[in-house]
C-alpha cells in the first residue's frame, strides 16, 4: 500500500551523556510501525518515587542535535502511563527548540491522588515528535477577519448560535 509518508527520515544527533552508564537500548524508537512519535525512555540511577501531585523532571540522558531551525521535537505524555497509573506531563506538552542542546528532561506529574507512581530506569515514560515550524511574521492590524465564528471563545463552537449567552 503506498502511503504519503514522509520517504526521507529527518537526520538527528542524539548524544548520549551519561558515560558511566551503557548507551546500548537507550535510543529512542518508533514502537510500531505506525508510531507518530519516538518513545523515551527514563535514565535513573534509582527507582524514582513520585509521590501524588508531585512535579519532577526526569532525565532521559540524552540531548538532541535538531539539524534545522524550522524542525521542533515536541514531548507528549504516553496515554498508557496517565490511564494506567495517573503519570502525566505537568506542561502537557514539552518544546525542545532547534537551537536548545541540554539533556531532554520530561517535566512529570502524579494525578493519581491515592499513592505515589514508582518510575524504573529505561522505563518508556513520554514519546518525542518532530513536526515543522512555521515562523510568523506579526505586525499591528485594527482589521479584523469575518467568520462564522467571530469572537466566540471557550467552548462557543459547541453550541448553536441562538444557544449562546
Amino acid at each position: 500500500m503506498e502511503t504519503d509518508r514522509q520517504t526521507t527520515p529527518l537526520s538527528v544527533g542524539v548524544r548520549w551523556l551519561r558515560p558511566d552508564r551503557p548507551r546500548e537500548g537507550r535510543l529512542p524508537f518508533y514502537a510500531t510501525d505506525g508510531a507518530a512519535g519516538l518513545d523515551l525512555m527514563a535514565v535513573l540511577d534509582e527507582p524514582l518515587v513520585i509521590r501524588p501531585f508531585e512535579r519532577v523532571r526526569v532525565p532521559t540522558g540524552i540531548a538532541l542535535d535538531i539539524p534545522r531551525p524550522d524542525v521542533v521535537a515536541l514531548i507528549f505524555p504516553r496515554s498508557g502511563q496517565a490511564y494506567r497509573r495517573g503519570l502525566t506531563m505537568a506542561n502537557a506538552v514539552g518544546v525542545i527548540d532547534s537551537d536548545y542542546t541540554g539533556e531532554i528532561q520530561v517535566l512529570m506529574t502524579n494525578i493519581n491522588p491515592q499513592e505515589a507512581v514508582v518510575v524504573e530506569d529505561g522505563e518508556r515514560i513520554a514519546q518525542l515528535l518532530f513536526m515543522p515550524v512555521y515562523r510568523a511574521a506579526l505586525f499591528w492590524t485594527e482589521a479584523r477577519k469575518e467568520t462564522a465564528r467571530g469572537e466566540g471563545g471557550f467552548g462557543s463552537t459547541g453550541f448553536r448560535t441562538d444557544e449562546r449567552r
